[in-house]
């Protein structure tokens, strides 16, 4: 059975029962899953062909700055692409991004990751256009090389391309990781680097880390944590998780011993004062807080929280996480634990000030109604977005006589990040609030989205925007 034969029989029966899949023999299903592997793999190449297309045209202007990664906790910024790859406009990947269903950070990632193929990995680039390399194995090693620290220059770039490419892009990360330490030897970028030993470039990348994946939260209540430790801390570690599981067990613990060595690794995150058996006799009133927990939950007069074959569960602010009402309890029930009672905040209530300065009150009704920012697909916590007024304030209104058009007021009102802040500011983004929480998003392109407290919906639109009023990009 020919491919043409596959494909046509397979459109038939999308259209069909599932059960006509039954007409497919066992060596048409193969090829036919095959065939849609090849095409995947074909249009993931084409897509970064395309993002590096779309940077070409959107180079940056006198007011649009140059995209870039902010490094957390430090005012230091990573290009999104390494050296010999053009900059591009910020701002144009908040769009890319729409039309994609993502992050404006993942459409960073994909024009990054485009433009360090084209420009400073062009063997592996040609590979993936040829189908020889996947497009997500290409990925990987970009983001390597963009990130790598100290950075790589072009020609340690093209050494790691170089070498890549020989295997046809079939290096795991701890191979890649060595490539990229080996590179800066061989090109003596360490030597700025005073703890970088120059007799072994590889031992000179440190490779330690621990991170908590607070985007992986387990409806049990539970969250992944991945580390890398010198020898000797891993062993200390291990033993004093051994220990801590030991003596949860003495005193009466029935957990099996994964549960056990969990609880007392949090044990350790609280220097051990969740159970002191040291200091039994100390006086426990003086000593500072083991764990404060702040949550804003909302409850009628039964509990009408999120159900799940665990239990009822709520859901605690930072990072939209699910927690379990008896995760709840036990935090509380812990001696060394402070408990914050805030008043209740009415979700529904429609405050307003006279004033252009937020108050608190009004600040708080709108994070906890918002919880992210509202821009499509943005997911940063609210706690940290800036209050933005959707209809702009206007500051003469009063001196003039005139009737408020922006006013303080919940109803217009919205959580966005600082980025996503300066691109409603800057661009011809705009958006207005269609009930309370629920926002409706026009790009420049004339992309339309709706926005509310269940995520991002693409809104078709009733006829294509009027391509005269859409801005061109200035051509490089």
């Amino acid at each position: 059975m020919g491919v043409d034969t596959i494909e046509h029989m397979i459109e038939t029966l999308a259209g069909r029962e599932a059960g006509g899949v039954e007409d497919l023999t066992a060596a048409d299903l193969l090829r036919a899953i095959r065939s849609r592997r090849v095409e995947e793999e074909r249009a993931a190449a084409d897509q970064l062909v395309l993002a590096a297309r779309w940077a070409d045209l959107h180079p940056p202007e006198s007011i649009h700055s140059a995209a870039a990664f902010t490094v957390p906790g430090s005012e230091h910024e990573e290009p999104i692409a390494g050296d010999g790859a053009p900059l591009v406009a910020e701002f144009c990947l908040a769009e890319l991004g729409g039309v994609l269903g993502t992050s404006t950070t993942a459409a960073k990632k994909l024009v990054g990751h485009a433009l360090e193929l084209r420009h400073r990995l062009p063997r592996l680039w040609a590979l993936v256009q040829t189908g020889r390399v996947p497009a997500w194995r290409a990925r990987l090693v970009a983001e390597t090389t963009i990130h790598a620290t100290p950075t790589l220059t072009r020609d340690a770039a093209a050494f790691v391309d170089a070498q890549v490419a020989a295997v046809a892009g079939k290096v795991g990360p701890a191979q890649l990781d060595r490539l990229v330490a080996e590179a800066i030897k061989r090109f003596d970028l360490a030597e700025a680097d005073p703890a970088a030993d120059p007799e072994d470039g590889y031992l000179s990348v440190d490779p330690r880390h621990v991170t908590i994946h607070d985007d992986d939260v387990h409806f049990a209540g539970t969250m992944r944590l991945e580390a890398q430790l010198d020898i000797a801390d891993a062993v200390d570690l291990d033993r004093a998780l051994a220990h801590g599981a030991a003596t949860l067990k003495a005193l009466g613990s029935q957990a099996p011993l994964g549960a056990r060595r969990s609880a007392a690794l949090g044990d350790l995150a609280r220097t051990q004062t969740a159970l002191d058996l040291a200091g039994l006799d100390a006086d426990r009133e003086h000593l500072p807080p083991a764990r404060e927990v702040v949550l804003h939950a909302h409850f009628d007069a039964g509990f009408s929280g999120d159900a799940t074959v665990f239990g009822p569960t709520g859901r605690m602010e930072e990072g939209q996480r699910l927690v379990l009402l008896e995760q709840v309890k036990d935090w509380c029930a812990d001696s060394r634990t402070r408990v914050t009672i805030r008043p209740v905040v009415d979700l529904n209530a429609d405050l307003h000030t006279d004033a252009y300065e937020v108050p608190d009150r009004i600040s708080e009704q709108v994070i906890l109604r918002d919880r992210t920012c509202v821009f499509p697909w943005c997911t940063r916590p609210a706690r940290g977005c800036d209050v933005d007024h959707v209809i702009e304030y206007d500051h003469d209104a009063a001196a003039e006589g005139r009737p408020q058009p922006g006013p303080t007021a919940t109803w217009n009102l919205a959580c966005l990040c600082r980025f996503h802040h300066r691109l409603k500011t800057h661009t011809a983004w705009t958006y207005r609030m269609v009930e309370p929480g629920r926002f409706e998003w026009t790009s420049p392109h004339g992309h339309r989205y709706r926005r509310d407290r269940t995520g991002t919906t693409p809104i078709d639109p009733a006829e294509p925007p009027d391509p005269t009023a859409i801005p061109r990009p200035r051509r490089p």
